[in-house]
C-alpha cells in the first residue's frame, strides 16, 4: 500500500506516522509514505500558495494551480486515476467499513487543505472521496490524514504481528470490544473477572461476546442497528438499553 499525502506541512505528517506501528510497517516496506509539499509548485517567487476569495470573505484560500500540479507529480506516474481523500468536515463520515474499503486499494492520495478551504475548481478536477473524521473544525487536514492511514494501515497485510488483532477489535461486527486484563491478578482490591481465569476458551470467549454486547449497548447504541446479534443477545442489549434509560 501506498500513500501520497499532498500538504503545506510534510514534516508534520512523516513525523507523525515514522513512528510505532506504521513507522515499522514503513521500515519493513508493507507500506510506503510520501509527503508532497504543495508549496514546491507554487506559481510565484514568494512560494506563495493562497489568496483572497472571490467575493470577499475572512480568510484566505488555497489556489487550483499548485494543487493541482502537486496532484500531477503524483498522479502522473501511476496506471490508473488514484482516489483522492480530501479531508473536509463537508465529506462522509470515516468508519472502520471505509477504512476496510480503502485498505484494498494499491494506492491512496490525500489532500490536506488549510486556511479556509481549496479552490472548489481543482476539487472538482482531482476529488473522489470527501470524507471527514467528525463533526468538527481542525487548522488543516494533516491531522485527519494521519487518523485514517493510522486505520488503513492496520487492514494491510503483515502490518500487525498478530492479524487477530485487526480481525477483533473495536467496531468489527458493529460491536465495542470487550474489557481487557492483565496481571497482576487483584490490584487495588479490585479482581480479574473469574471466567478469564479459568482456562476454559469457550467460556472465556461467550463472556467477551455479551461483555461487547453490554459495552456497545452502554456506549454506543447507534452501532447495534447493524451488529449481528443472536436472539439471547438482542435481549441482552435491549436489557441494557432499558436499564440507560431508567437512569
Amino acid at each position: 500500500m501506498k500513500f501520497h499525502v499532498l500538504t503545506l506541512f510534510p514534516e508534520m505528517i512523516l513525523q507523525g506516522l515514522n513512528t510505532s506501528i506504521t513507522g515499522r510497517a514503513i521500515d519493513s516496506g508493507y507500506i510506503s509514505l510520501e509527503a508532497v509539499n504543495i508549496r514546491d509548485f507554487a506559481e510565484n517567487k514568494h512560494n506563495r500558495v493562497d489568496d483572497y476569495p472571490y467575493g470577499g470573505g475572512a480568510g484566505m484560500v488555497m489556489q487550483a494551480g499548485p494543487v493541482c500540479k502537486a496532484y500531477e507529480s503524483v498522479a502522473g506516474d501511476m496506471e490508473k486515476k488514484p482516489r483522492v481523500i480530501y479531508l473536509t468536515p463537508q465529506g462522509s463520515v470515516f468508519t472502520q467499513a471505509m477504512a476496510k474499503e480503502l485498505a484494498a486499494e494499491e494506492e491512496l492520495v490525500f489532500l490536506c487543505g488549510h486556511y479556509e478551504g481549496i479552490d472548489e475548481r481543482v476539487l472538482e478536477e482531482i476529488v473522489t472521496d470527501p470524507v471527514s473524521i467528525g463533526d468538527y473544525v481542525l487548522t488543516g487536514g494533516e491531522l485527519p490524514a494521519m487518523v485514517m492511514i493510522d486505520a488503513i494501515s492496520r487492514l494491510v497485510p503483515g502490518v500487525l504481528s498478530n492479524e487477530e488483532s485487526a480481525q477483533f477489535e473495536s467496531f468489527q461486527d458493529s460491536l465495542l470490544e470487550y474489557p481487557q486484563y492483565t496481571r497482576p491478578a487483584v490490584w487495588r482490591e479490585k479482581e480479574v473477572p473469574p471466567v478469564l481465569l479459568s482456562g476454559h476458551h469457550q467460556n472465556v470467549e461467550k463472556w467477551r461476546r455479551e461483555q461487547s454486547v453490554i459495552r456497545t449497548a452502554k456506549r454506543r447504541p447507534d452501532l447495534l442497528k447493524t451488529a449481528e446479534l443472536t436472539p439471547s443477545e438482542q435481549a441482552l442489549a435491549e436489557k441494557m438499553l432499558a436499564k440507560k434509560e431508567d437512569l
